[in-house]
């Protein structure tokens, strides 16, 4: 996989400090030897990055691990949050064959790209963990017969709406269509602008050219009968009407119910303004259900969380995420850190990122827990926004996603900036898949 370059300093500087939070690590080849004479522990090293809870849910975890494994010193190696950046810092690693890292967290769309550079788990018992997860899932981190992940969490985008503003403004259910959450934005930003807060905004979402617009612009293409980008018998999809006037329509939000700075947010920028109490409508992943209702939020039980709305195909459409654990090939404790990933990956741990920071697990049977659904409970309709999912064509593509990613966003954000419409883009995307493909 070619390595994405525009990252190298970046990931240099990323590569040479390691941020632990236990303690001052280093991405320098470990010594075992040094491990032996100063600690008498094997040092594993775990990636974590800082959206949402993510750091502290994995630092919790690695903490419960080393105080029942006490031959154990995990250490954290805090990530980009972006994904792009994520994979650019991972691959530095990867091709330099680094035995700094044990143990990566990965998008679940890269495993097919990093195929090479993962350990395989089912020589270290797998099958004892793999029994109670989602089928799918299992299958998505397997290559080639090979499982080389476990699912962590998973995702899908969902919108979120302001509880009390719908009552404030007369709307008795959240918006059905496109159609309707621009009118129903429109209608409470000029309510809001009038009463005072110039800096309320009808809708944010993830619009900077990264793998969260792909997420983002792929819901509305399929919502709308625009297709996946690229099928699953190979088709490239792309170029229809149904997809350019997806695209059009979200340009058409730019500096009416949007921030023009939305071409500029990931998760987290889109997180601040809605958590601030300046949006109606957020479409982000259900990570920020728990955060809203923390103290101190602007809109603690002043909101709520549903499907997002439904296009020209009579359906909505949610982005299908997820992140996974996953063992280096070059870790000098393969066994430890498999087991590690299994810990962390375990009913235990997804029980309690679920209940702490709202993050979805790939146990079904957590669904329908007591103490989960009491901490976040709109996952009992998750099956729903499961059932109206779309999944990016990671594997279809494989090994070339990352680069047909980045021709399909960046074509998608050329749109929102205004620089050309939507059947261009279209058009353009397609011959850039083709020749990648």
């Amino acid at each position: 996989m070619k390595l994405f370059t525009k990252f190298l300093f970046f990931s240099f500087v990323l590569g040479c400090i390691s941020l632990s939070v236990f303690a001052t690590g280093t991405t320098e080849k470990k010594s075992t030897m040094s491990e032996s004479q100063n600690t008498n522990k094997i040092q594993l090293v775990v990636t974590a990055s800082t959206a949402g809870q993510e750091l502290e849910l994995i630092t919790e975890g690695c903490q419960k691990y080393m105080q029942e494994h006490p031959n154990i010193d995990a250490k954290i190696l805090t990530v980009p949050s972006d994904s792009t950046d994520r994979l650019g810092l991972f691959m530095q690693y990867f091709e330099t064959q680094s035995n700094a890292v044990d143990i990566f967290l990965i998008d679940g769309i890269w495993p097919g790209d990093i195929a090479e550079h993962l350990l395989p788990l089912g020589p270290y018992g797998a099958e004892k963990y793999t029994k109670d997860m989602f089928p799918s899932m299992i299958q998505n981190d397997t290559v080639n017969g090979k499982l080389l992940a476990m699912p962590a969490y998973t995702d899908a985008g969902v919108l979120y709406y302001r509880t009390d503003l719908m009552k404030k403004y007369g709307f008795t259910q959240p918006p059905q269509t496109w159609a309707e959450l621009k009118t129903m934005a429109e209608t409470v930003q000029k309510g809001e602008r009038a009463a005072g807060n110039q800096d309320f905004w009808g809708f944010v979402w993830q619009g900077n050219a990264y793998e969260g617009l792909t997420c983002d612009a792929l819901e509305w293409i399929y919502s709308e009968g625009g297709g996946s980008i690229v099928e699953s018998d190979g088709t490239i999809s792309i170029d229809n009407t149904h997809a350019a006037k997806a695209l059009d329509r979200a340009a058409s939000w730019i500096n009416t119910i949007c921030p023009e700075g939305v071409l500029g947010y990931t998760e987290e920028e889109s997180r601040a303004i809605f958590q601030a109490g300046n949006a109606m409508f957020m479409r982000n992943w259900p990570y920020c259900y728990s955060l809203g209702n923390t103290e101190g939020s602007m809109i603690k039980g002043k909101f709520d969380v549903t499907t997002l709305p439904k296009g020209a195909s009579g359906h909505g459409a949610a982005a299908l995420g997820g992140w996974q654990l996953a063992a280096s090939q070059y870790s000098d404790h393969p066994e430890e850190a498999a087991k590690l990933v299994f810990f962390l990956t375990g009913y235990e741990q997804q029980k309690m990122r679920a209940i702490k920071g709202s993050f979805e697990p790939t146990i079904a049977s957590l669904y329908k827990d007591p103490e989960v659904l009491a901490a976040v409970p709109f996952f009992s309709n998750m099956l729903d926004v499961f059932n109206t999912s779309c999944a990016r064509p990671s594997t279809v593509t494989a090994p070339h996603y990352a680069e047909v990613s980045k021709v399909f966003y960046s074509e998608v954000h050329d749109v929102l900036l205004g620089k050309e419409n939507g059947k261009t883009a279209v058009e353009n995307i397609t011959l850039n898949i083709e020749d990648i493909i």
